[in-house]
């Protein structure tokens, strides 16, 4: 029997300026893929990857010039369950 294959949706949120506040993508709603959060001034705020709607692997936080301040590495809830 053949898989159900689900579409993934490119997804882009707004601040309220209209400038973008977030992108990325979506499977059924959920996050999925690589995501990215910017400041009103345009400059990248977050960055990391979603898996099923849950954070996982390395998020990358950066200061106002763009450069990188902190990475966090995000424990998946499967493993905290354990």
């Amino acid at each position: 029997m053949p898989t159900k294959r689900t579409a993934q949706k490119e997804h882009t949120e707004y601040h309220k300026d209209g400038s973008v506040w977030a992108r990325g993508q979506t499977a059924n709603g959920v996050p999925t893929g690589y995501w990215e959060w910017f400041r009103l001034d345009g400059t990248k705020m977050r960055s990391g990857h979603f898996e099923k709607g849950e954070q996982v692997g390395e998020w990358t936080t950066y200061d106002k010039k763009g450069q990188v301040y902190k990475v966090t590495r995000m424990k998946s809830k499967a493993t905290e369950d354990a």
